[in-house]
């Protein structure tokens, strides 16, 4: 059986991983932060950095063929081995905690069918039932992709196309109930208190959570048929989640006032639609929501597993994580993976903690690899005095660089902290290896001045 991957899977792939949990909150998410025209600007400013982004990755993967797992070589072949190692950690992490989200808000959604206000079961996602519920889900996934990661991606295909639907459900209803009049109103956001260039700042976070998971096909090159779908996939996903982003934020705007939709509980796509149909609406969308959340942990469990197995090979990781089973699945990998997943589900029921502090860390973790993206292709585009594409690449990294400014530099403080410890995973994994070289100077000033950074972030992240 053929176990490469198509341009239709790897296309659900990463659209699966961007379309999870986070398009049914965003109409209440955006109307707290900002106003319609910040709105326009900032999915204005997303839209083009992500697109050089995506096609940043797209000029990579035919530029550099032999560079499989994305991510983690272009950052490796870029930089040297220390900087391919952080961005492979970074990225690894934020796949863990985006997870751990994900199950977390699968079964916060499953409240608004178990809990009364004298009977919480499920809660927000944080209660003993629902770390039990979350803990049989994660492993049920773990054994379905030892059963090979084509397997898992054909399931997934059925599942982007079963979110789809009441995402189309709810565009269509909003276009026919939408009041101009009711959109225009504080279109630059008096009542906020803030200036467009904030609202518009405060917006950056929200809009690169739910575009994390761009770089899905790059991280499964290696599984790729046909090396020449993987910039193809990237391109049409980026181009359809930023369609359905868009449709959904403005839209329901123009349905329900900002000030009210800033108040909504999230998934607030339900609320909208119980005010479009009724009581059903609100059925609709969270089973939607369950269905769509289920399709991107499927979808980010495949790509957990496969950036640790590539930095294995390289040394960069311990060499047991490069190992593969009979069908060609990560197993190794993924064992560890699901592992340190199952170890924050105990954490999460112990602290009581919900989804929206891990999916801030989440999005700070992933800063910097999509940073080294740009930056290795400019370094690339020069190399070949190519000046097309030293002008996307350049773009994409201003992009990139924009990211890091808008999170501020607090939460680029608190990312440290969980860089550092990596540091020494990072070290043993060389001492064991047969063939890594000595790191030069540059790469040991940077070792100290992360584990330097991490002493006062530590400290400010326990106070």
């Amino acid at each position: 059986m053929d176990r490469r991957l198509g341009l239709s899977a790897l296309t659900a792939l990463v659209l699966s991983s961007m379309l999870g949990a986070g398009v049914f909150s965003l109409p209440q998410n955006m109307a707290a932060v900002a106003s319609p025209a910040a709105l326009l600007i900032g999915w204005g400013i997303t839209g083009v950095g992500i697109f050089f982004l995506a096609l940043a990755m797209l000029f990579l993967s035919r530029l550099k063929p032999e560079l499989d797992g994305g991510i983690f070589s272009y950052a490796r072949a870029g930089f040297g081995e220390l900087t391919g190692f952080c961005s492979a950690w970074g990225y690894w992490l934020c796949a863990v905690i985006a997870n751990v989200s994900y199950l977390v808000i699968v079964f916060s959604a499953m409240s608004f069918f178990t809990d009364t206000p004298d009977r919480i079961i499920f809660g927000e996602g944080n209660t003993w039932q629902s770390m039990l519920g979350a803990s049989m889900l994660l492993w049920l996934v773990h054994f379905l992709v030892l059963r090979g990661v084509q397997t898992a991606a054909s399931i997934n295909i059925a599942a982007t196309l079963a979110k789809l639907l009441p995402l189309g459900l709810f565009v269509l209803l909003a276009i026919i109930a939408f009041n101009y009049q009711r959109f225009s109103f504080d279109f630059s956001g008096i009542q906020l208190g803030k200036p467009v260039w904030q609202q518009v700042k405060d917006t950056m976070l929200i809009t690169l959570w739910v575009f994390i998971g761009v770089e899905g096909a790059v991280v499964l090159s290696a599984r790729a048929r046909n090396k020449r779908d993987i910039g193809r996939a990237t391109l049409l996903a980026v181009a359809a989640a930023l369609t359905v982003y868009l449709l959904v934020t403005l839209l329901a705007l123009g349905v329900v006032p900002r000030a009210e939709l800033a108040q909504m509980r999230n998934p607030s796509m339900a609320g909208l639609m119980t005010s479009l149909v009724g009581p059903r609406g609100n059925l609709i969308i969270v089973s939607g929501l369950i269905i769509s959340v289920c399709g991107a942990y499927l979808s980010w469990t495949i790509m957990a597993a496969e950036v640790p197995q590539i930095a294995a090979q390289h040394d960069a990781f311990p060499r047991l994580l490069s190992r593969q089973n009979d069908r060609g699945a990560p197993a190794a990998s993924l064992w560890l993976t699901n592992g340190s997943v199952q170890l924050c589900l105990v954490i999460i029921w112990l602290t009581g903690a919900n989804y929206n502090n891990l999916l801030t860390i989440a999005s700070e973790m992933v800063l910097v690899p999509y940073l080294l993206v740009g930056i290795f292709l400019l370094k690339t585009g020069y190399q070949l005095r190519r000046p097309g594409i030293m002008l996307v690449a350049f773009s994409a990294s201003i992009y990139g660089f924009w990211l890091l400014y808008a999170s501020g530099p607090m939460h680029l403080l608190l990312s440290v902290v969980l860089y550092a410890p990596g540091v020494l995973l990072f070290l043993f994994a060389r001492r064991n290896s047969q063939t890594a070289g000595a790191l030069n100077l540059a790469e040991k000033l940077l070792m100290v001045l992360l584990f330097a950074v991490a002493i006062p972030g530590g400290w400010m992240l326990f106070h």
